[in-house]
């Protein structure tokens, strides 16, 4: 059975005394740094030299360090910046300024399941890891809720490593909603899969398929938009809500006969297969591998090319005009 806790198995007096640096200030990291420190943690952040993340730091009421200053001054050192640029800050900013006894957090475990850090034996390595992007966090924590989180324990040197990273996510706001326990292993490699194969691309995959089928039939492009893109928020509202069972009692009988006897024609057995190779490529760190090389090798430019594809595509030409006719005063993409 799966552990779980909630705010009043957590003593956020643990780690009172305290500091943590949150290093990164981008949408995890101003969020989660505003949440700690309204609720009473000890928070400064480190961040490189007057950028622009420095300035907004400042002005939401931080006490701003360079990240090395940072480092040495911190108990906790909670690393917020991307995956791909973490092994580097660590070992050229972090690492020589680590005392024994110090925490290692994360909010992704990434880093430390494929050894892109291989941290000193002398810390804890721990994970908090909100299970939303950091603006819903904020604006979950000012609702005075929060959001769920994961958290996990790789090393405890002092101890109190559990302590320390269930105080920080009731910190958060989390525990409000309720915190699970997982790994770093279990963390990265199912985050990599919902990402990949269903969140970000299976679903981008789905809808481009299902708009080019009712295109190529004959059907008007804004009336494929609606149906295969629009519409979607509102049955994922549903899901979100309700769950599967609860989104079908909700829509129209059709759909929900429809839906049920013809969905597995878009997505059965080969869409599966399809499924186990991401896994397998993710357990077997082929996937981690591949990414860093292309962003070593290209930088951004690794994802530009599939984004330029992805703009030529007939449904983003349509659907930016379709957006702008239902939010006429927004910037849109």
């Amino acid at each position: 059975m799966i552990r779980k806790w909630y705010d009043s198995d957590i003593n956020i007096d643990e780690i009172k005394n305290e500091k943590i640096a949150v290093i990164g200030y981008g949408n995890q990291g101003q969020a989660q740094s505003n949440n700690m420190k309204d609720s009473g943690l000890n928070i400064i952040v480190g961040l490189r030299k007057d950028g622009e993340s420095w300035k907004k730091a400042e002005a939401d009421g931080h006490k701003v360090y360079e990240i090395e200053k940072a480092a040495e001054i911190a108990d906790i050192v909670h690393i917020l910046v991307p995956d791909v640029i973490q092994s580097d800050i660590y070992t050229d900013k972090i690492a020589p300024n680590l005392k024994e006894g110090n925490a290692l957090s994360f909010s992704h475990g990434a880093a430390i399941h494929w050894k892109w850090i291989m941290p000193l034996k002398s810390v804890d390595v721990i994970m908090i890891a909100p299970k939303s992007p950091g603006q819903r966090v904020r604006e979950v924590y000012l609702e005075n809720f929060g959001t769920p989180a994961l958290v996990a324990v790789e090393m405890d040197f002092s101890g109190r490593a559990l302590k320390r990273v269930l105080a920080m996510a009731k910190g958060v706001g989390c525990s409000k909603a309720g915190i699970l326990e997982t790994t770093f292993k279990e963390e990265v490699e199912t985050d990599f899969f919902g990402e990949q194969v269903d969140l970000c691309g299976g679903v981008d995959q789905l809808i481009r398929n299902s708009f080019d089928t009712l295109v190529e039939a004959g059907y008007a492009p804004e009336i494929a938009y609606f149906e295969c893109l629009h519409e979607l928020k509102l049955i994922v509202d549903l899901i979100q809500r309700y769950g599967i069972g609860g989104m079908y009692r909700r829509v129209s009988e059709t759909a929900r006969y429809g839906g049920l006897t013809r969905g597995s024609y878009a997505v059965g057995g080969a869409s599966k297969e399809g499924m186990r190779k991401a896994l397998k490529e993710i357990q077997s760190g082929e996937f981690a591998e591949e990414w860093i090389d292309a962003y070593k090798k290209e930088g951004k430019q690794a994802f530009d090319k599939y984004m330029d594809e992805l703009k030529q595509h007939p449904i983003e030409q349509v659907g930016l005009t379709l957006r702008k006719m239902m939010w006429p005063n927004k910037e849109l993409e």
